[in-house]
């Protein structure tokens, strides 16, 4: 079985084709799609994907770095209610991304802390975004504030040295399509760190693995991401759906 840890499953796009998404996903033994939160836009869109299937999808809630605004406190403020409300798997998606716009960088340090924050207060794990921002990250997280339960660097896309730190930290790297991409570095980096704490994603409806690159990404193509690893580490394919399976249930308690 597969765990695709990473998913937005719940967004616009998937609607039009809705129950064919869902078929694909089941026949490529994906049995649980972790759903991480953006904002107070997509909190119903959210609930409403879960109760369509919530044997297979699971719910995450944070406060994207990209919608940490002028608002800023406004939106923890309810995404707070709704995590302590409800329950959650894990508090994501947060973090801190560099890459768009480095205008609200010291907002975006404040929620996270303040996410991290909340993650311990319910002895939950985080789901990390650190686009641009993995060394920040990591040193907020040794140096300001300790998640206790750990959790996953999501779309894990830094150097050889961060993966180390990170995996040393207790930490897993999410892996995704972009691992499949033929320029990219991952390969070379997770044959150096190896198996034993990557978990994997798709970031649906980004970043979809060769041959589907530049197109709509869904949860089904976990499997062409896994068929890589298996590549990239010369196992069989079983090896690695079970190790990453073991891996994602470490972190999240899943069953």
């Amino acid at each position: 079985m597969l765990v695709d840890t990473h998913s937005h499953l719940y967004e616009e796009s998937f609607l039009p084709d809705w129950d064919e998404v869902l078929v694909r996903c089941k026949q490529a033994n994906v049995k649980k799609v972790l759903l991480p939160n953006v904002d107070s836009s997509t909190l119903q869109a959210l609930k409403n994907t879960v109760e369509k299937d919530p044997d297979l999808f699971i719910p995450m809630m944070g406060l994207h770095p990209c919608s940490v605004k002028e608002n800023y406190l406004d939106e923890l403020a309810v995404i707070k209610e709704k995590l302590f409300a409800e329950k959650y798997i894990a508090v994501g998606e947060i973090g801190i991304d560099l890459y768009w716009d480095k205008t609200f960088i010291d907002q975006q340090k404040t929620a996270f802390i303040t996410q991290v924050g909340w993650a311990n207060e319910l002895s939950l794990p985080i789901s990390i975004h650190s686009r641009e921002s993995t060394s920040v990250i990591i040193e907020i997280l040794k140096n300001t504030i300790i998640c206790s339960r750990k959790g996953v660097f999501h779309c894990f896309g830094g150097t050889l040295e961060e993966a180390k730190e990170i995996i040393s930290m207790g930490y897993c790297l999410g892996i995704g399509g972009v691992v499949t991409f033929k320029n990219s570095t991952l390969p070379g980096i997770l044959k150096e760190v190896g198996v034993d704490q990557l978990v994997l994603e798709t970031d649906s409806p980004y970043l979809a693995p060769t041959p589907y690159r530049g197109k709509r990404n869904e949860s089904s193509y976990t499997n062409l991401v896994a068929l890589k690893l298996a590549d990239i580490f010369q196992v069989p394919l079983h090896e690695i759906e079970e190790k990453t399976t073991a891996n994602a249930h470490s972190v999240f308690k899943l069953f």
